[in-house]
């Protein structure tokens, strides 16, 4: 009876939440969003994806350029009719571009923003999938603008964009392929996706241990019974949430009956 007590204020607790509810709300609304974009053509959503990130880098830029607009006002400008070599030239522009204000800061990082996730876009369009070489192709792409635009680097502007963009595309790559290696779950994991997200949304996470334990993966979902629950240790409560889930949803529920 306290176990069974205990699973409804799991439950309880879980929808009373604000925080997770605000979240899956915001989580709905982007997979809808998502959704609208995918049907979309090429050119509309490059264009609202190219848009959208270039907003969020530029305000990104401007409170990091709010941040450095005291670095940068302490540069001293030099005289207009001063003999600056190009070499000097340069440095002095580097280090405007690295510590503008707000706006110079705003736009170098809606420029980056914008033209990585836009060319990432296309690639993954055209070429059905999203991989190293799609991630090196849109740093290249982004590096090269920002070196164009910021006027990051030395005289030769040509020379600047290809060597920042190459820059930009080997550390992309570098961290595309450690995300890779470290985002990868253990084997184990694979077989338990749906069992994971069933018991997230039911604020039951802490029995994922218990399904492991008795080896219930995702393709035994459809066979629960409550005796198999009991005997992996989880209480009468959360048991039949569990149970309930699985009745009402549309695929486990007509596999279950399929079995049946």
């Amino acid at each position: 009876m306290v176990d069974g007590k205990q699973g409804v204020m799991v439950e309880m607790s879980s929808q009373q939440n604000p925080i997770a509810q605000l979240q899956a709300r915001f989580k709905e609304l982007e997979d809808k969003f998502r959704a609208w974009l995918a049907k979309q053509s090429i050119p509309v959503e490059v264009g609202v994806v190219t848009a959208t990130s270039a907003a969020q880098g530029a305000a990104i830029g401007a409170i990091m350029g709010t941040l450095t607009n005291d670095v940068s006002s302490s540069f001293p400008s030099p005289p207009p009719q001063a003999p600056l070599n190009p070499q000097a030239m340069a440095s002095f522009k580097q280090a405007q571009a690295l510590s503008g204000g707000p706006l110079v800061q705003a736009r170098n990082f809606a420029v980056m923003t914008g033209v990585n996730a836009g060319i990432s876009c296309v690639m993954k369009r055209i070429r059905g999938k999203e991989d190293v070489q799609s991630s090196m192709a849109a740093a290249f792409g982004s590096g090269a603008m920002f070196s164009l635009v910021s006027g990051f680097g030395g005289p030769n502007q040509a020379a600047n964009a290809i060597s920042s963009g190459l820059f930009f595309a080997l550390i992309q790559g570098g961290i595309f392929k450690l995300g890779q290696k470290f985002s990868q779950p253990p084997t184990e994991d694979i077989f338990y996706n749906k069992t994971r997200s069933m018991l997230t949304s039911l604020g039951l996470e802490n029995y994922e241990k218990n399904f492991k334990r008795g080896l219930l993966t995702d393709s035994t979902l459809p066979m629960l019974t409550d005796s198999a629950l009991r005997d992996v240790k989880i209480p009468p409560g959360p048991r039949l949430l569990i149970l309930d889930h699985i009745q009402r949803d549309p695929e486990l529920g007509e596999k279950r009956r399929g079995i049946t």
